[in-house]
Parts: structure tokens; sequence; C-alpha cells
């Protein structure tokens, strides 16, 4: 058997290969020659077997030695071969992490760049307007539509009117999913469900509580997917004109025309503490992720950001009239809209607006008594370039976007979407594919006058963007 094992020298070609062949398959008498060659042929190479399946190719003549593969060659050999399969995979794999180590790193720094309020993804250099066809709108509220919120999947919206009733919406398709009705005054004790005005809905970033406030200074909290009432807070000694929840929590902010901000902790059903500081009634309220919140102060004219962590606030000044909307842009950076028909930019660290755009929606009334339209909703697409804002009180009014310029220095108008009536409420999807105005006959705040062509109800308004060359398949 161990000469199995050794080299074997291939014999000169002058000898007949068919005599060996017949040689080596002689038995010795004791049967173990043909039993060696079976095991052989069992564990012979892929070259012998094509030498035996081609017999009359004919060998090189100048060939002196041929060296045949033993066991250990080929298991060298197969492991050489496992080892650069590894290295190549090794290589594959670190390639791929490689990429996902700077998909993550650029997450990270758009992460870092949200915190420090730094963070401007340039969106509006794409947005067309959309054809006017493409816009919907959505009835089933009697009366004006004062707020709306969509949810974080984007698949359904929440409308509230002064019928006091809120509506859930299936966002692609338009269709009415589930009524929440309102109830007549004195009947709060046997209704569930608000009896008043609403103003301000929020709804958690995890979609696990939608609130709502109205003009009995209550606010509901429900459960969005069931619309089923969960909790009441009472507290407010005027009506709830503003709703968030910080993000990432169930922490709830309020604000209210008796000039305070509350805090509440929804998954416990609490009440927290009460801010003050506003010398009028507050008239908007926004937050994002961090333990703060800003507000619109109405008459008083002055924006506050309020630090919760530090028991401290900032003041900002700059509208001509009141301030009746304002919604964060990202963490350092908000707009406003007010009565003087201006918008406003403003930074954290600056005292007075960015930038201001004058009678943004225009102006009415005879040469020498223009008033400017009323600004009476502004949005924002969170960390992008994009805002928008509504103008109230004319047949020709418009949902108006706008691109803020570079470090937010500057507004430039991108397009207007006519409608008629008061924009009462402004909301972007987070993936800002679509924009929805809630639109109503009357101011959501009062009832100074009264547009009959106006029709209550929501715009969805798709936000197209133009097909970039390299995106077009020829």
């Amino acid at each position: 058997m161990s000469s199995f094992f050794i080299k074997k020298r291939v014999i000169s070609a002058a000898v007949n290969k068919g005599d060996l062949k017949r040689k080596s398959n002689a038995d010795d008498g004791k049967g173990r020659s043909k039993k060696f060659n079976k095991r052989a042929d069992e564990e012979i190479s892929s070259d012998s077997e094509n030498e035996r399946a081609e017999p009359n190719r004919k060998q090189p003549d100048n060939e002196d030695d041929e060296i045949e593969e033993t066991p250990q060659e080929k298991k060298l050999r197969l492991a050489k071969l496992y080892l650069d399969q590894l290295r190549e995979e090794e290589d594959k794999k670190a390639e791929e992490e490689s990429f996902e180590a700077d998909l993550i790193a650029g997450r990270l720094q758009d992460d870092l760049l949200e915190q420090k309020g730094k963070l401007q993804r340039l969106i509006a250099k794409d947005l067309i307007a959309p054809d006017p066809e493409e816009v919907r709108l959505l009835r089933g509220h009697k009366l004006s539509v004062t707020c709306l919120v969509i949810t974080p999947d984007e698949k359904y919206i929440f409308s509230a009117s002064k019928d006091c009733s809120i509506i859930k919406w299936e966002a692609e398709s338009g269709k009415k999913v589930h009524r929440i009705a309102g109830g007549r005054k004195g009947t709060e004790e046997d209704h569930v469900g608000h009896t008043a005005h609403v103003l301000c809905m929020a709804i958690s970033s995890d979609g696990k509580y939608l609130a709502s406030g109205d003009m009995n200074k209550l606010i509901m909290i429900w459960d969005p997917e069931t619309c089923k009432h969960v909790y009441k807070f009472t507290g407010h000694r005027g009506a709830v004109s503003g709703l968030a929840f910080r993000r990432g929590t169930h922490t709830l902010y309020s604000a209210s025309h008796d000039r305070s901000i509350k805090v509440w902790s929804v998954d416990e059903n609490a009440y927290v503490e009460t801010l003050f500081g506003h010398q009028d009634m507050i008239t908007g309220l926004d937050c994002l992720s961090r333990e703060r919140c800003v507000t619109a102060g109405g008459r008083d004219r002055t924006v506050r950001v309020w630090k919760i962590a530090e028991e401290s606030q900032l003041v900002f000044h700059g509208h001509e009239g009141s301030i009746d909307c304002v919604q964060l842009i990202n963490e350092e950076h908000m707009v406003t809209g007010g009565d003087d028909g201006s918008i406003s930019i403003w930074t954290v660290n600056k005292k007075k607006p960015v930038c201001t755009v004058k009678k943004a929606h225009g102006s009415h009334g005879n040469t020498g008594l223009e008033q400017p339209y009323w600004v009476s909703s502004v949005a924002a697409l969170h960390n992008s370039d994009t805002v928008a804002s509504g103008a109230s009180g004319s047949h020709d009014s418009a949902v108006q976007l706008w691109k803020c310029g570079q470090g937010f220095r500057g507004l430039e108008p991108l397009f207007s979407i006519p409608v008629t009536g008061f924009v009462n409420s402004l909301k972007f999807s987070n993936s800002g594919k679509f924009l929805v105005a809630g639109v109503g006959q009357e101011h959501r705040l009062g009832r100074w006058w009264r547009i009959k062509e106006a029709k209550n109800g929501l715009y969805i308004i798709p936000l197209k963007r133009q097909v970039k060359e390299q995106e077009v398949v020829q």
C-alpha cells in the first residue's frame, strides 16, 4: 500500500502502455491487486479520468516527469482555494461594511446637525406647482375647519372644526374613516367629546395619542387607531389654542388664551407644571425633540422660546401686529405669520427676525388705504428649506410656498395654490409628498367676517418634483 502514496515515474514512451496496463491489472495470486486498483480508481484525480476518457490522446514525447497529486497535496490545494474564497468574501464584506459605515456616519452627521438646528435639506429648488385638477378637496365638516394633523405614517389625516367634530380621513383615497361627533353646549356631562369649537390638535410621534383642545378650556386625549376617548385634561382658565407633543415622548405642551403654557404627562394622565410670561392670549405653539417649546403671543407681538429644564424663556420682537401662527423649521429656526401680512424667519440666537417678507400675500383695499392680507397659518417641512403660508379673508386667498435661502437668511416665493376662504391650518407630511390645508368660511379664532363662497374642508396638495436629467429613461 505504501507504494501508492509515493510519486510514480512515468514510463518511457517506448514501452507499450497497453502491456503495462495489463501487467498492472494482473492478479498476484492472492486477489490483492484488483482490490487495490478498485480503491485507486475511487481516488483517482480528474486529470486521470480525462486520460481514461481519451485513451488515444498522444502524450508529449519530451515529458520526462509528470507529478501526480497526492492526497496531502490535494488537501493543501483545496485549503488554499478555500482561503482565497474566504479572503474574497471578507473583502466584499469589508466593502459593504464600509458603505454601511459611511451611510451610518452620514445619518449620525444629519442627526447632529438636526440637534444643533443647522440641518437644511435643499428640497425647494425641485418643487413645481401641481396641476389644479390634482388638488383634492375633502368635505365633511358643517363649519370652518380650524386645525388638522397628519399621522406619522402619512396614512390618515385628522381634522377638527367649529362644529365641534373631529374626522379621520384616509389620505390616499380621501375616504372618511371615522367621525367623532360634537355635542351641543350644555351636554358636557353626557357627551363624550367636544361641545365647543375645537381650536387645535396634536399627535404623538409614535402615533399612540391624539390630543385636541377647545374653547371650553378642555384638552381631550384620544386613541388615533380606534378614535376612542382616553383622558380629559382640565386646568386652563381660557380657550386652549395650541397643542404639541415633544417628539419621541408623550409629554404634551398646551397653550391658552389665559396666557399660560402647561406641561402634561399623557402616559401618567398627569399635570406637570405651568409657565407664565406672555402679556396677551397665546395664539400658537410648536415643539420638536428638545425639552422646549415656542409660542406666538398674539397682540403682545412677541415670540417666546421656553426652555423647560432651565426654567427660562427667550423673548423675540419683530412683527408690527398680532402674531397668530408659529412653526419650528428645525431646533434653532422658526417661521411666524401675523395680521400685519408679514412672514418672518427667526433664529434663537437673535432677538430680531433673520428675514421678513411684508405683504407676503399682497394687499387689498383702495389706493392709499390698502391693507395686507392676513397670514393666518404657516407650516414648515422640518429640517429643510421649504415653508408654506396661508392667507385669509378673500375670494382669491392662496397657499404660498417659499424657499428659504442659505442659512435661512431670505425667503423666495416658489408658487401658490388658489384657495377661497380662510386658510386656518397647514401641515406638511413627514416625507414632504403632500401638503394639507384646512379651510373655512371663518377665521379659526373669531367671526370677524364670513366668506359664503368658501368651502369648509381639506385641500390635499401634492408636492411634485421636477425629474432630473439623469432620472429620465431614454
